[in-house]
């Protein structure tokens, strides 16, 4: 129900999610009365792989997060995440309030043993592919040991997407020399060297597009101004190109000349490729999808949930946790 479109999107987005994958169901959480003569639309015919949860509230995209989680124990949001909590749903995915979803999340699946605090998780296109990127906007304020259990459950995340086997970290900073940063990032970044992460060292902003590493760790207020200035500067890009195509009669034939170019260049950064933001460090799997995705983009967020699920990213999320507290008491009593 969530997003700038709704279900003319999320639905579409499942049922082609289900003629790929012959495997999965799905369960459309939302107001019957808007999401049945959507999907009746489509005539979809799934048999017992999809099915409709009548839900009779919904979370504004303005709504606060507290007044969502304490007011609308009914809405959509909530009753997926319910789902996902009793088992019977293995991921949540949705386009909705971020804040409200982080907090219906947090409270109603809690964090797994050793995390502290979720974090947000997104992919980014890169020269050599794509890069995971966190906190994106979770956590304004980080500990150095919050930001090493971003580098863990990044680390596992990429695993699970591109099936890497030993990713590289890289802790953003103002530079690559470990003096550098403030006492916070210096001391994360000792904490990750001493982690048994891949872990390369620190990266700067640049490196970010550059492939340097598969994750790049940081704060959610960094991480945040970090995304926002990237999707301004690729608005601007496409706006300049546009209007130079367009400024006169020898520019939009250059443009026609330079169509596939054009085209090729889309593709390779379009953002609805990496459409799903992970809410990684609670006890079950939940995916944001972006509020502006099209049908296309919040395929991309299912997949990037049912790849989370297949990897059994929470059970492995929580095993290497564990083991890392074991480490830790025995060093400590060893001491």
């Amino acid at each position: 129900m969530g997003g700038d479109h709704g279900p003319p999107v999320t639905i579409p987005a499942a049922l082609s999610l289900l003629r790929h994958e012959s495997d999965a169901r799905v369960v459309l959480v939302g107001l019957p009365d808007v999401v049945e003569p959507v999907l009746a639309s489509h005539r979809a015919e799934f048999g017992d792989r999809l099915a409709v949860l009548a839900a009779a509230e919904v979370v504004a995209m303005d709504d606060k997060p507290r007044d969502a989680l304490r007011r609308k124990r009914d809405s959509s949001m909530r009753r997926a995440i319910d789902l996902v909590k009793s088992g019977e749903a293995q991921a949540a995915v949705s386009a909705g309030n971020t804040g409200a979803l982080m907090a219906i999340s947090t409270i109603v699946l809690g964090t797994l043993t050793g995390i502290d605090r979720p974090a947000i998780a997104t992919s980014l296109p890169t020269l050599k592919g794509q890069t995971l990127m966190l906190d994106l906007g979770a956590n304004a304020e980080c500990a150095p040991e919050h930001l090493l259990q971003f580098g863990i459950m990044g680390s596992l995340l990429v695993s699970a997407l591109e099936h890497k086997e030993n990713p590289s970290v890289g802790l953003l900073n103002i530079g690559e020399e470990e003096m550098k940063g403030n006492e916070t990032v210096k001391q994360a970044g000792e904490l990750l060297r001493a982690s048994g992460l891949n872990f390369y060292g620190n990266v700067e902003g640049t490196d970010i597009y550059r492939s340097t590493t598969d994750v790049v760790v940081c704060d959610g207020f960094v991480g945040n101004v970090a995304l926002k200035t990237s999707e301004g500067l690729a608005q601007m890009i496409a706006t300049f190109l546009r209007e130079e195509f367009g400024r006169n009669i020898y520019a939009k034939l250059a443009a026609l000349v330079a169509l596939p170019v054009l085209k090729a260049f889309k593709s390779r950064v379009d953002h609805r490729r990496y459409n799903g933001a992970s809410l990684l460090g609670l006890r079950g799997v939940v995916v944001k999808s972006h509020g502006s995705a099209d049908a296309y983009a919040f395929e991309r967020a299912l997949f990037r949930a049912i790849e989370a699920v297949r990897f059994d990213l929470i059970r492995r999320i929580g095993e290497r946790m564990t083991e890392r507290a074991a480490n830790a008491s025995e060093t400590g009593a060893g001491a």
